[in-house]
């Protein structure tokens, strides 16, 4: 086991679009894990575990070590004459173990057959095909935990799996690499599985009920149909998820338009539309930018025609999102993951609880016609590893997703409960049409929110409101989906409330004092944001502008912008002589990128 610098990733993807990593390492066994987690290159730098790459999508080189499971080996184990439980490695070709178990007749697998990647990320992704899915099967994950650096082996039930989804996309996203799967099987010869209507069709122009060798190999055919050979072009499979809404929404915004897409129902209250109808009915099949097409055959699929860059496949996967939301109304969400480092921050909102202009006063800032001393209350939306967060969801919440065309938003990150800071958590609602928005609070605001918001937590409750998922943190890290936010603790005058820090970024808004402990969070950064009521006149509750200059010297990041300003902050222009190179007055509508 050697760790290599600066590896070519180019063909470990089966996009086979150019990429980097600055460090790559496979590893044979468990014993091989832990070393490595042990070793620098994997405590200080950012870690990717890989598959066959059948479902990344690299948009720039990797800054960090990238892992790949060289565990191998098939096994079963016979409950009885008709169970049968299969374990492989994480590193085993997903096809590879399909054709074991057909040879050895074993069904279940089947209509799975000729799925690109590899049996660790089959569990990840909860990958499937034709009426099947790989959750249907599994019996336990076994993963090596980061964070105790022991093997744990994870339940069915407690790997959440869901349409293309798991644990492992989720909570358990950087802290869980897989080591083996164990699937439930059966025994036989015989497929089972022909609800998918293609396969139905299959067996009665054949005449009898297919074998496990037949139907995988018109499996295999269906697809060869729709897909590119991904032996000479380059691509993800289906690169978007299949839309899953609530029937009030396709009710009131869908059928009222006129339009038919053939929903499904899958339960009380939740329909699934079909991407590729959608994408079909935008007239998209063949849409091109660069070497990256949406392929003619299956508009589900973005290829590699020939010299793709990365920028090209996520533009072509852009324009296919704002069409389809266009004329339909409804957003796709990729399946593909965006491995993307760069953080773009957008800076929604700059001002205090008052806003800029005040109401009512003509003073020199609030009659400004310069468009940076326009200031809608403090919130900004941070861009990075295919994630949207939102800090704080001011009362100009609807205005400001407006102004920037705001369509979905993965998470909402709270500094505290003051009305300016949650006063558009209710404009949430297009956010939740498929599911409950994920909320991260300190307990002081998750229990104000409970009280003030109590209507979007009851169990049965009115079409449309908001469903939020509120999830109380404290000091400690956590993760949203594999992405790691340290909370830090400021003091906003006698309430504590939160900053966060992602990357080499960190947002402090509210804060009058830093305890000791906490500044050790803020070392090294790149860019910070954070709170200036003013110039002068001391506030028990707020930096004013001599105070912030002094802890930003102290902090030392090699950026800085001054947010939650109110109008005695002045005019742009001029409150910019008074500071120093590398600190700036944040406006409405900036956009910072951390490389």
């Amino acid at each position: 086991m050697t760790i290599e610098h600066d590896k070519d990733l180019t063909h470990l993807t089966t996009f086979k679009v150019p990429a980097t990593a600055s460090l790559y390492a496979e590893y044979e066994n468990e014993k091989q894990l832990l070393a490595l987690s042990r070793t620098p290159e994997f405590i200080e730098n950012e870690v990717l575990h890989i598959g066959a790459g059948s479902n990344l999508l690299f948009m720039d080189s990797f800054k960090g070590l990238v892992l790949h499971s060289g565990i191998k080996g098939i096994s079963e184990y016979c409950k009885d004459e008709e169970n049968v439980f299969v374990i492989a490695g994480a590193g085993v070709i997903w096809t590879d173990l399909v054709e074991w178990c057909i040879a050895h007749d074993i069904a279940g697998l089947e209509n799975m057959a000729g799925i690109p990647g590899e049996v660790g990320a089959s569990a990840v992704q909860n990958v499937g095909a034709y009426g099947a899915e790989a959750g249907d099967f599994i019996h336990t994950v076994e993963c090596f935990d980061t964070d105790t650096r022991t093997t744990v082996v994870l339940k069915n039930e407690e790997c959440h799996f869901g349409y293309r989804d798991s644990i492992f996309k989720h909570e358990g996203k950087g802290k869980y690499i897989v080591l083996r799967v164990s699937f439930h099987l059966r025994r036989g010869s015989d497929a089972r599985n022909l609800t998918y209507e293609p396969l139905q069709k299959y067996a009665e122009r054949i005449g009898h009920t297919p074998t496990l060798r037949e139907l995988a190999d018109e499996v295999v055919r269906l697809r060869a149909g729709k897909l590119p050979d991904p032996a000479l072009i380059g691509s993800a499979g289906s690169f978007f998820k299949n839309p899953v809404i609530h029937r009030y929404f396709y009710e009131e915004e869908i059928e009222t338009r006129g339009l038919d897409l053939s929903p499904r129902s899958i339960s009380k209250w939740q329909m699934k539309l079909s991407a590729a109808q959608l994408i079909d009915r935008a007239g998209l099949k063949g849409f091109s930018i660069g070497g990256a097409e949406v392929w003619p055959s299956q508009p589900l699929v973005i290829a590699n025609i020939g010299g793709a860059s990365a920028k090209n496949v996520a533009d072509v996967a852009d324009h296919v999102v704002r069409t389809v939301r266009d004329m339909f109304g409804i957003s796709l969400v990729p399946e593909v993951n965006y491995i993307d480092q760069t953080i773009k921050i957008t800076i929604l909102g700059s001002g205090t609880s008052k806003g800029v202009p005040e109401m009512g006063c003509t003073c020199e800032t609030c009659r400004s016609d310069d468009p940076r001393d326009k200031r809608l209350r403090a919130s900004i939306l941070v861009e990075t590893h295919g994630l949207r967060l939102l800090i704080d969801a001011s009362p100009d919440l609807r205005q400001q997703a407006l102004r920037h065309d705001l369509h979905s938003i993965d998470a909402v990150l709270l500094t505290h409960q003051h009305y300016d800071h949650v006063g558009g958590i209710d404009d949430l609602r297009p956010f939740c049409a498929d599911r409950n928005m994920p909320i991260y609070a300190n307990a002081e605001t998750a229990s104000d929110l409970r009280k003030r918001l109590d209507y979007c937590f009851r169990e049965h409750r009115y079409p449309g409101v908001p469903g939020l998922d509120l999830h109380e943190i404290g000091s400690q890290p956590f993760r949203i989906d594999g992405l790691k936010i340290i909370p830090v603790n400021v003091m906003h005058g006698k309430l504590p409330v939160l900053g966060y820090r992602i990357g080499d970024f960190a947002y402090l808004t509210d804060v009058k004092t830093i305890p000791e402990s906490e500044k050790e969070k803020l070392t090294g950064l790149d860019v910070l944001i954070i709170n200036c009521l003013r110039i002068e006149k001391e506030h028990f509750a707020h930096l004013i502008l001599h105070e912030a200059l002094a802890l930003i010297e102290e902090i030392m990041p090699r950026r800085c912008f001054l947010t939650h300003a109110s109008h005695k902050m002045g005019r742009y222009v001029e409150t910019a002589t008074l500071l120093p190179e590398h600190v700036k007055l944040a406006f409405d509508n900036q956009t910072i990128i951390i490389k």
